[in-house]
């Protein structure tokens, strides 16, 4: 017999309500790699604000615990489902509601996708900056949900910094639209500010006010170098952000790394790039300029790469520029094809990028796994890949994590830079944060959901490693 919350739901929203065995096992796992070790009671496909507050008064009601979800393409089990949950899809609501060029802001519901929604921009001359590596396949409201980074945010921010105003359902099904359409606005506590990254802790959100830029016309120009080795190319990038350059895009991948976007692309992909040729350890870093000083600010970052050692090409076409971008989208694909990949995600000020790629090439030693690691350089973001066989994450692999982000706290930086804590990092939260700002970090998720049904366990419930 259906469970019964199962059968309020249906009495409520009708086909919107799945139980489909397909649906349920689509919800227990994320791009992580972490699967729930159960299914939820059903998915709800949600398409209006409406039918959110509807799953929303029910599961009060019935203290029964919700996921939120969009795409599934997180990186931190932030949206699996959890024990007898409902999970919440979001991602049918995918209309932009408005685009507004006067104002240069954009209302969009969550489940528009990153991609999308600056495609349907272009035309207009605007686009929307946050530029996560997954922009094709995530949703705003998932970017949102995570405060996610990406290639753009040295120059342009992460999407805090794009978020004008967001309308979120509570724990208890009430509608709260918080911030505004001005370009400022300080009334009150910054609720779109806490929204924002809070990864579906605080309340569901369904509809957002983002800001956006003006396309500038100019040439992009791109600069391409290859390293001897890792701390060469990470040196060259921090001599980048020393010299006061701000490149619209500023990405490393280490040797690890490359071998495998180049065996993933094959030669004839890469003829013709810096890449065409490459030597054991050798490294590759990445600039785009963009805005009116993109020629000057090139040649002087092609400089600052050739006194680092770098071999260094320097190009002003769109489609060479295009091309040795996708490089580096196709890390993930890359990884993806060659194995089990454990991705993480740490961030250091920029100055110490050296010295943390140091720190996982020994963490990498000691454990006797392979640690190829890619890195916003820009921002000091750094995504180490901890490869592995097998069906479940070994504990030395847990182990090797452990000490590369005790090794990132170290040096000043923090434990997730842009994809969230969600279940996977949750036991290292207190280390970082301290009692203080921990213990009161939950008495804002209790105010918020008193009962603890959204989203329980991510991010603030300690548990051992996930197994996969």
């Amino acid at each position: 017999m259906p469970h019964a919350v199962v059968t309020l739901l249906q009495d409520a929203l009708g086909a919107a309500v799945s139980i489909e065995p397909a649906d349920l096992e689509a919800s227990r796992e994320d791009r992580s790699g972490w699967r729930s070790a159960t299914a939820p009671l059903a998915v709800v496909h949600a398409t209006s604000i409406d039918e959110v507050q509807a799953v929303m008064r029910i599961a009060h009601d019935t203290a029964t615990p919700v996921v939120p979800r969009g795409a599934g393409t997180g990186l931190a089990g932030g949206a699996i489902a959890s024990p007898g949950a409902i999970v919440l899809d979001l991602s049918r609501m995918n209309r932009v509601l408005e685009i507004s060029e006067a104002d240069e802001l954009a209302v969009v519901e969550p489940g528009v996708l990153n991609g999308a929604l600056n495609d349907a921009l272009a035309e207009r001359g605007l686009w929307f900056a946050p530029d996560p590596a997954s922009r094709a396949i995530s949703t705003i409201g998932g970017n949102i949900a995570t405060n996610a980074g990406g290639l753009l945010c040295a120059k342009y921010g992460v999407t805090r910094e794009a978020v004008l105003g967001l309308a979120v359902v509570l724990a208890d099904g009430r509608l709260l639209r918080t911030g505004h359409r001005t370009v400022k606005g300080v009334t009150g506590y910054d609720l779109t500010a806490l929204f924002t990254g809070s990864e579906g802790t605080l309340g569901v959100i369904v509809e957002a006010t983002v800001r956006l830029q003006p396309i500038i016309p100019g040439a992009t120009v791109t600069v391409a170098a290859v390293f001897p080795d890792i701390e060469a190319a990470a040196a060259a990038s921090a001599a980048v952000t020393a010299a006061r350059l701000r490149p619209a895009v500023l990405e490393l991948i280490d040797a690890a790394g490359l071998a495998r976007v180049a065996a993933f692309l094959g030669a004839d992909e890469l003829a013709g790039t810096p890449l065409e040729s490459l030597a054991p350890h050798e490294s590759f870093l990445l600039a785009q300029c963009d805005d009116a000083g993109a020629a000057d600010e090139a040649a002087e970052i092609a400089r600052l790469f050739a006194a680092a050692g770098g071999r260094t090409t320097l190009s002003t076409d769109a489609a060479t520029g295009e091309r040795l971008l996708g490089i580096r989208r196709a890390v993930h694909p890359a990884f993806a094809a060659s194995g089990q990949v454990l991705i993480e995600d740490v961030a250091v000020p920029r100055s110490r990028l050296p010295e943390m790629f140091r720190a996982i090439e020994e963490i990498g030693r000691r454990h006797g796994i392979e640690i190829p690691t890619i890195a916003h350089a820009g921002d000091g973001n750094l995504h180490p890949n901890f490869a592995f066989s097998g069906d479940e994450v070994p504990a030395h692999v847990w182990a090797a994590a452990d000490d590369m982000f005790r090794a990132a706290v170290a040096l000043g930086g923090t434990l997730t830079g842009e994809h969230g804590v969600g279940i996977l990092k949750r036991r290292w939260l207190a280390a970082e944060l301290g009692d203080d700002s921990f213990e009161l970090q939950h008495g804002i998720k209790a105010l918020f959901d008193p009962t603890g049904i959204l989203n329980p366990g991510v991010m603030f419930e300690s548990s051992a490693a996930p197994a996969r």
